[in-house]
């Protein structure tokens, strides 16, 4: 029998409504069996700056922690801008720091835009990729995802009323899964070890 697999899931929307994190909920319930998702919290973590690397906040130590011990980070974000919200970003920078202690190097990833637009967040998608690509974070790159018009396909209570994009989302995560069993056999967690040293005390 497989392990279970643990995924944080970082949304960018601290909206207590948001339709990013409602979307985040329900493929808690679409993942496949063995599959558990977490979301980290983001708001209450202090804006990074390096002058506090020698004594970090406890909130960067938290969130640092949650993300070195999941098997796996689902990127979920709005798109502010054409680009990724400043939470979100600031906890990719957070938790890359101290430098050779990063917690996203070689951790398998996937990202999901959410859009009430109808191009889904596609500039946030592919910047918040290229923060990935340079963390050494293996993301998965198809299914894509891409959520349009998210407020036609969600209620106030967070169930998904399309039964097409129920379908689409019980894929991707279930591809998800098949990319983090992928990594887990290869030994990722192995190689990156060695890179993140002392995080609980740093």
């Amino acid at each position: 029998m497989e392990k279970q697999i643990r995924v944080v899931a970082l949304v960018g929307s601290l909206r207590r409504e948001s339709y990013t994190r409602r979307v985040v909920n329900a493929l808690k319930d679409l993942a496949p069996e063995g599959m558990v998702i977490e979301i980290a919290p983001l708001g209450a973590i202090p804006l990074y700056n390096e002058d506090d690397d020698s004594d970090p906040p406890l909130a960067w130590r938290a969130f640092r922690n949650q993300v070195h011990s999941g098997d796996a980070v689902l990127f979920a974000t709005p798109e502010y801008n054409r680009s990724i919200p400043g939470v979100l970003k600031n906890a990719i920078d957070v938790g890359s720091r101290p430098g050779g202690a990063s917690v996203w190097s070689g951790k398998p990833a996937a990202v999901l835009s959410v859009s009430p637009g109808s191009l889904g967040g596609f500039g946030a998608n592919h910047h918040i990729r290229q923060c990935l690509t340079f963390l050494d974070m293996p993301v998965m790159q198809q299914p894509e995802a891409y959520l349009a018009r998210v407020a036609s396909v969600i209620d106030a209570g967070g169930r998904i009323t399309s039964s097409e994009t129920v379908e689409f989302l019980r894929r991707f995560v279930t591809a998800f899964e098949k990319w983090i069993r992928r990594f887990e056999k290869d030994g990722y967690k192995e190689s990156t070890a060695a890179r993140a040293v002392s995080i609980q005390s740093k």
